[in-house]
């Protein structure tokens, strides 16, 4: 399965983010790089449907069950790690594959504590697991390592490259460790 962005064009008022954008993205990580402002988020926005293009066409989502993590964690903060994934994934939810991939990304059992009391790394790796337990087609990474120290930044990417197998999945990284051996997108 392949991702196919052709020209693609957006523009907030007078400021053009992106420009005649064109790539395909295969199976396995895609790490999508460029200095901040330069609309890698705009184009993650653009595949989920959340923002659409002044031109240009996107090919190979349609239909195609898609799973984010994006810049900010988005959880409940009310709800302990399980009840977020419980929320999330409904009745997808399978507690001992879960619980496998939690201890994966070493995030131990908190039992009940609500989300809002969890360190932002705890949350960033909640965030990660309820995005990789989700059944998906492609997968969308903007930033999903902000503040992951080196040793859980490798699970995480070890994780995902794992879980994913030959989805496609778009990393937005800023660090040329992410993208090694990957291929990479300028914007």
């Amino acid at each position: 399965m392949e991702i196919g962005v052709r020209n693609l064009c957006k523009s907030f008022g007078d400021q053009a983010v992106l420009r005649d954008l064109s790539f395909t993205a295969g199976p396995g990580i895609t790490c999508v790089m460029a200095p901040s402002g330069s609309g890698k988020t705009t184009l993650l926005r653009i595949l989920l449907g959340l923002e659409r293009p002044d031109s240009g066409t996107v090919e190979g989502l349609t239909g195609r069950r898609i799973s984010a993590v994006f810049q900010e964690d988005r959880l409940l903060e009310h709800l302990s790690a399980e009840g977020n994934l419980r929320f999330a994934l409904g009745r997808e939810y399978d507690a001992k594959t879960a619980r496998a991939l939690l201890d994966r990304l070493d995030l131990p059992d908190t039992g009940a504590q609500p989300v809002r009391e969890f360190s932002g790394g705890m949350k960033r790796r909640l965030a990660l697991a309820r995005a990789l337990l989700a059944p998906f087609d492609v997968l969308l990474l903007d930033e999903p390592f902000t503040g992951l120290d080196q040793e859980n930044r490798a699970r995480a990417l070890a994780a995902i490259r794992e879980t994913a197998g030959v989805r496609p999945v778009l990393l937005v990284t800023h660090d040329t460790a992410d993208a090694e051996g990957a291929p990479v997108v300028r914007l």
